[in-house]
């Protein structure tokens, strides 16, 4: 690794880069870096763990089933029913998803997630509003409500589209808010993601949050979802960004 010229910075996203990998080598070459550490990062970046870790203690994510090959599928539709989203299990940014109409669709979007990796699995499909809380230094800020007309918020709605709208205040009644911002919090301390990051959420048309994912590094734009968050509580850009610095110095770093 080549050395990190003084006053750098970058946020590395996806496999290699919040998986706990580069965390372990910074780790190794005594190099401080924010947010969350190995396991945060490893386990963050890992879906069914995340979803495994977060129902042990309390937090809805939907009904899924492990997809461990084609033999899987009928009793896949059986359990889950339709429709309902196939996902990469390790996967950022709406990579390797599907969602899933008629049967006969199902073994397409399952190859499609397994081209990328083994560990796919399949969830009941939840028709409501996407939101998404972002978490600074043990802080939940308020949450963005997503509105794409896209079939989900996937990877063209997230960074090509421009018609997905991002409501911040999101409108939900402070007690949603409220429970919404534990929700977060719970999950980022059951799989030990820590400093900032992001968690999204389904909410079916009860009103009943289920836990999508985390993100241990989000987008940072000034135009990203964690800096909209902040601005909505008059953080500017410049303090988010020195705020997510300062978690850098939370954490004991082991020199030789």
């Amino acid at each position: 690794m080549a050395p990190i010229p003084n006053g750098c910075g970058c946020a590395l996203h996806g496999p290699g880069g919040e998986d706990g990998t580069l965390q372990g080598a910074l780790e190794f070459l005594g190099l401080p870096y924010t947010g969350s550490g190995v396991m945060g990062s490893a386990i963050g970046m890992d879906k069914l763990r995340t979803k495994r870790l977060a129902a042990s203690v309390g937090i809805p994510s939907a009904e899924y089933l492990v997809l461990r090959g084609p033999q899987d599928l009928e009793t896949c539709l059986e359990r889950l029913g339709l429709p309902l989203i196939v996902k990469p299990a390790t996967q950022g940014s709406s990579v390797g998803m599907t969602k899933v109409e008629k049967a006969g669709d199902l073994a397409a979007a399952y190859q499609a997630a397994a081209l990328l990796e083994p560990n796919v699995f399949a969830e009941q499909w939840i028709t409501g509003a996407e939101y998404t809380v972002a978490i600074l230094q043990n802080r939940a800020l308020p949450s963005i409500r997503i509105e794409t007309p896209a079939t989900f918020y996937d990877y063209q709605a997230k960074y090509f589209r421009n018609d997905t709208k991002y409501h911040c205040p999101s409108g939900l009644s402070s007690e949603a808010e409220k429970h919404l911002a534990n929700l977060a919090l719970s999950t980022f301390a059951a799989v030990g993601a820590e400093g900032w990051g992001r968690a999204d959420f389904m909410m079916d048309k009860t009103g009943r949050p289920f836990l999508l994912e985390i993100n241990t590094v989000p987008g940072m734009t000034d135009h990203s979802l964690v800096p909209m968050a902040a601005r909505a509580i008059d953080i500017g850009f410049e303090q988010l960004v020195w705020q997510v610095l300062e978690t850098s110095f939370m954490r004991t770093v082991v020199t030789s």
